[in-house]
């Protein structure tokens, strides 16, 4: 019996020019930079949003309790006055600016956590992609 002959395995042939591969990788760069910039735009969009969100939660948490406040504001004082202070008339009203103030200060720092959360708005993401490109693309040309 003959032994049949072992041939090895064929690669297939890349048959395309020098102009067709330059083509080819042009082609798949301009792809890959096209989606890091589209990147980049879903990050910058995504953290203006959450920044806008914020300052008009900011916004209106201090128009709702300075309009609430004031409503009750005088009441308060006067019952103070009444109550506590024996009839007189202004320290009530500083302790009623006191508890105003601490309640400002609630919302403003919620506001400043909100607005910092999205700050700065750049893609930070897209930026590191884009380095990571470099450093593969660059130590493929090493090789």
């Amino acid at each position: 019996m003959p032994e049949p002959t072992a041939t090895p395995p064929q690669e297939p042939a890349d048959n395309r020019s020098v102009t067709e591969l330059v083509f080819d990788v042009s082609e798949k760069t301009s792809s890959l930079i096209r989606e890091e910039i589209e990147l980049a735009k879903a990050e910058v969009t995504e953290k203006v949003g959450k920044i806008l969100r914020g300052s008009a939660v900011g916004a209106a948490a201090g128009a709702f309790a300075f309009l609430a406040l004031i409503l009750v504001m005088e009441g308060i004082a006067w019952l103070l006055n009444e109550e506590v202070f024996d009839g007189k008339t202004w320290p009530g009203f500083f302790v009623e600016a006191a508890v105003f103030l601490l309640v400002a200060a609630a919302a403003g720092f919620f506001a400043y956590r909100s607005v910092r959360a999205g700050a700065p708005p750049v893609p930070a993401q897209a930026i590191e992609e884009a380095k990571l490109t470099k450093t593969m693309l660059e130590g493929d040309e090493r090789t």
